[in-house]
């Protein structure tokens, strides 16, 4: 089922052979998607004990981070000293900020506020009552990465911007909850986007979450908004972001001149929250919690 030979270790890292360990189990829950033209992942994104351990760690230093950003962010800070705090913790820690000079990306975290959809530059930009900004750091420890996101309101924001930096929460939250094994990752922008629909927002197209872990990016990509699409199946020891960013107005998105920052096209607000989760037996684990 995930192109591995009966005789080779099993993809879940028990040590047995395929054939005594997963393959008849594969073929009971996987054969029906196969048949019916579903994505099944390639072993490679099927990620042993070992490397999940690696990833939970990596986030426990993010989650450090971001609970140090939670008491430093406030009225008057800009997004700089954010930068400069994030960048510190992350070297000290023996870390590496995984968006530090990525494609060209000039610092250690994404800091964006208001009509910034994602990818806003920390600069001089003072932090000012009624912002809303979303944070989101990834870290690459030992070589593994971890990634999540925050929202921040700062100050006396209006009761709309509350509002949308809440319904996006339940929208991740959401999404998090329709991850099951053996089900296509589809089901995720579904619930999402039913979310968005019954508060009169719109979920982002232009940008999704993605598997994570061992790269900064990779498959699966999760889309947030509604689809009808034979997406891929996910499975146990599968790692990914969920991530929805969710506008006021339409989902409709450029990109500026630094040919990074991302803003609603309305200039309307926009909100995202994010977190890496893992695929389970059972379930889902959220790693960056």
């Amino acid at each position: 089922m995930f192109k591995i030979s009966r005789n080779e270790k099993c993809w879940c890292g028990s040590g047995k052979k395929y054939k005594t360990c997963h393959e008849r189990s594969d073929e009971e829950k996987l054969g029906k998607y196969v048949s019916d033209g579903y994505i099944i992942p390639d072993k490679s994104l099927i990620l042993n004990p070992e490397q999940i351990e690696g990833i939970r760690k990596s986030a426990k230093l993010s989650i450090k981070i971001m609970d140090e950003i939670d008491k430093f962010v406030k009225e008057g800070v800009t997004t700089e000293e954010i930068n400069t705090l994030v960048h510190k913790m992350t070297t000290d820690a023996g870390a590496i900020p995984a968006t530090l000079n990525y494609e060209g990306f000039p610092k250690s975290v994404c800091t964006s506020i208001n009509n910034v959809i994602c990818h806003g530059i920390p600069d001089s930009t003072v932090l000012k009552d009624g912002d809303i900004m979303n944070v989101d750091i990834t870290t690459i420890l030992n070589g593994y990465y971890s990634d999540m996101s925050r929202m921040y309101m700062i100050g006396n924001v209006s009761k709309e911007a509350k509002r949308l930096v809440e319904v996006t929460k339940e929208c991740m939250f959401a999404g998090i909850n329709a991850v099951k094994p053996y089900t296509p990752v589809g089901e995720i922008g579904n619930v999402i986007n039913d979310i968005a629909d019954r508060e009169g927002y719109s979920v982002v197209r232009a940008l999704s979450g993605h598997g994570v872990g061992l790269k900064f990016h990779n498959d699966p990509i999760v889309e947030h908004f509604r689809t009808s699409q034979k997406t891929m199946i996910m499975v146990p020891g599968m790692v990914f972001t969920i991530e929805p960013m969710i506008n006021q107005g339409t989902f409709d998105c450029e990109v500026l001149n630094d040919d990074w920052t991302v803003v609603t096209k309305d200039g309307k607000l926009s909100a995202q929250w994010e977190h890496t989760v893992l695929v389970t037996e059972t379930g889902v684990e959220i790693i960056t919690e």
